[in-house]
């Protein structure tokens, strides 16, 4: 069953908060929220617009990393795909 892209976190479902939170984000990344290689909303952002703490969207962005959906650039952000390949 696919998630809502629009979905809210239930805290009280059998999931936990930050695997919740990495399905509605891939659902947002398929939808085409953010387009591949570009940032998607930043941790601060996340944790207002769900509610949730910040080491739960870490954690949550922590797989969508692990998955390969997503790459982060340390002081920049987290981006859709995988990062570009440099030529040395």
């Amino acid at each position: 069953m696919a998630i809502d892209p629009d979905a809210k976190i239930d805290h009280e479902g059998p999931v936990t908060p930050y695997r919740q939170l990495a399905e509605i984000l891939k659902a947002r990344i398929a939808r085409g929220d953010w387009a591949d290689g570009r940032p998607i909303a930043s941790e601060t952002r996340l944790v207002q617009e769900y509610g949730i703490a910040r080491t739960t969207v870490r954690r949550a962005l922590d797989v969508l990393v692990d998955e390969r959906v997503v790459w982060k650039v340390q002081g920049r952000g987290t981006y859709v795909g995988q990062p570009p390949v440099e030529n040395p």
